[in-house]
């Protein structure tokens, strides 16, 4: 029996646990799609391959667990912005080429581009298959390379000759390994006399906290780390833009590592002895280890489960290499073994300055009289939290729009409202990704409602893929943070040009609500804040995909502010 090579990646990757393709069908790929259906794995046609590679990353990112994208060589140009958010985030994303022919490369091709090198740097592993008879070995590299250590997206390209051409379908049957389906990938385990000098130095600390990122997530560790916390008194700080570890409301958890956003973060570094840095790196979020944000006082340790993230912390007073839940599972040994004596005050002070915090944001709101009538973005998110329960999802995409509700996630979880999870852009801070992202999140949680925030600028940069829901019944709700521009650069705009104005930023009025209606869906416009949960509530209870399109006033962000803070200056750097 033979089967096209199409099929034969198709199958492959059902071997590996692939249950669900993203893509913009083409001719290209038609093979693999033929694969996918013979193998029963479920395909989602989007409106962009963009779109497919923004799906991809959030069903990714959610089950951990790699999708593919698959699209063709034209796609592949567009894929490109998700494979890089995907690469911010190391989500092992799946990315696959219907690539020009392999038997004519280099003399110009049908749609020939060298998919391979432009995937190279955003990507853990770019190759293009040579030979049909070796399709199940290319597939079996990249699934390990993407899963090992700190996973990551990678990038296979199939040339159109060898997509179409037939093969046996038990190529490679006789060869190592035999069993094709996926194994635990290898995970790095401590050096005995490393990780004792590291333990003996958090075995003293008198102030120590945690800061964790997105390695805790891969390696499955974020309840250990919420263990670790809470048993230990240890305060947990998060990368700011990584996938979140705790929820809001855990005890543990004190905000995000970011002096802008949530200020007592500053106090609670600056007053440190050690910062134990999990699964995270020192980059320009972190100042790359330096002062003013880590003191020269503070011992900086860090722990990641792959020499390549190990080598981007080079400015750590001590490095481990060491999966983090390894390492969680070591340092929580000491308190097992009554071997830990910190008492609560240091873990007390943090919580009551977390609760200082959040009382001072509140009150710092400005009235309705103050913004004209307005709503303010903060009021805004906090408003659709109170509509939202337990088991729901929040997805929160945009500039301000994110930063804004970034800390009303906090205010609200300080206050214990409690979500199923929380979705948003990654390290390069991509608009247009929530609404995929929100898509993302009912397919894998049908069960659960999905709210989306998102800035007006944001919608407009990724909104088209609301079609899929539509077209895949998935019903969302997304509320427009309409403040008619692209709000968080024109308040950049304003403190950095000479005659104190913005260019080049504004909409038009849009009614968002309208375009949802057309489409098939439910749309309010909400113009007063009392307004917002029950028109969230309305949209929810509709059954359909909706719309729920809030006129709100500008604000500059803590972050925003900071970033303007000197004339010249346009970036955190």
């Amino acid at each position: 029996m033979k089967i096209r090579g199409g099929a034969l990646l198709a199958r492959a990757l059902q071997k590996k646990g692939v249950d669900q393709v993203f893509t913009l069908s083409g001719g290209f790929c038609n093979p693999a799609l033929e694969g996918f259906m013979q193998c029963e794995i479920p395909v989602i046609n989007s409106p962009h391959e963009q779109v497919a590679g923004h799906l991809a990353d959030g069903f990714t990112r959610i089950n951990r667990n790699p999708a593919v994208c698959l699209v063709g060589p034209e796609g592949f140009a567009n894929a490109i912005p998700a494979m890089m958010e995907a690469w911010g985030e190391r989500s092992p994303v799946i990315f696959v080429t219907g690539s020009s022919t392999l038997k004519r490369q280099g003399s110009g091709g049908f749609k020939e581009i060298n998919d391979v090198a432009i995937a190279d740097p955003l990507t853990k592993h770019s190759i293009q298959i040579t030979h049909g008879e070796r399709i199940p070995e290319f597939v079996d590299r990249a699934w390990k390379i993407a899963t090992s250590g700190y996973p990551g997206p990678v990038h296979i390209s199939l040339p159109v000759d060898i997509m179409f051409s037939s093969f046996e379908v038990d190529v490679q049957s006789d060869e190592r390994p035999f069993n094709k389906f996926p194994r635990l990938s290898g995970k790095a385990w401590p050096n005995p006399d490393d990780l004792n000098a590291v333990l003996n130095i958090i075995g003293k600390a008198e102030r120590p906290i945690f800061i964790g990122g997105h390695g805790v997530w891969w390696s499955r560790a974020e309840k250990k780390l919420e263990e670790a916390g809470l048993k230990m008194g240890i305060p947990i700080f998060n990368i700011p833009y990584h996938q979140k570890l705790l929820g809001e409301e855990a005890e543990a958890y004190m905000g995000l590592a970011d002096i802008h956003q949530y200020h007592p973060s500053k106090d609670a570094i600056h007053q440190s002895d050690v910062v134990i840095m999990i699964g995270a790196r020192l980059d320009n979020q972190m100042n790359f280890g330096n002062p003013p944000l880590f003191p020269e006082s503070t011992t900086l340790i860090c722990i990641n489960g792959s020499h390549e993230e190990l080598e981007m912390n080079r400015a750590a007073d001590l490095a481990l290499l060491s999966d983090p839940g390894a390492f969680l599972d070591a340092l929580l040994g000491l308190h097992t073994a009554e071997k830990w004596e910190l008492d609560r005050a240091w873990f007390d002070l943090n919580r009551a300055k977390r609760g200082e915090w959040v009382k001072k944001m509140v009150d710092d709101i400005p009235s309705l009289e103050e913004t004209g009538g307005k709503i303010h973005p903060l009021r805004l998110s906090l408003a659709v939290q109170d509509a939202m329960g337990d088991d729901d999802w929040l997805v929160i995409d945009g500039g301000n729009t994110h930063f804004w509700s970034e800390i009303a996630i906090n205010i609200a979880g300080y206050h214990g409202q409690k979500l199923g999870n929380i979705l948003h852009p990654g390290t390069f801070s991509m608009l247009g990704v929530g609404v995929s992202f929100g898509i993302a999140a009912k397919l894998t949680h049908p069960k659960s409602n999905v709210v989306v925030i998102s800035g007006d600028g944001a919608f407009l940069s990724g909104g088209l893929s609301i079609e899929a829901a539509f077209q895949e019944n998935l019903p969302i709700v997304v509320v427009i943070d309409n403040n008619g521009g692209l709000d968080c650069i024109s308040q950049q705009q304003e403190r950095m040009f000479a005659n104190g104005t913005h260019f080049a930023t504004d909409f038009r009025d849009i009614p968002f609500h309208t375009m949802f209606e057309g489409l098939g869906g439910y749309g309010e416009l909400v113009t007063k804040q009392e307004d917002i949960a029950p028109a969230v509530q309305r949209a929810i209870a509709s059954g359909k995909t909706a719309c729920v399109n809030v006129k709100t006033k500008g604000y500059i962000s803590p972050i925003v502010l900071a970033t303007t803070s000197k004339r010249d200056k346009a970036s955190i750097e």
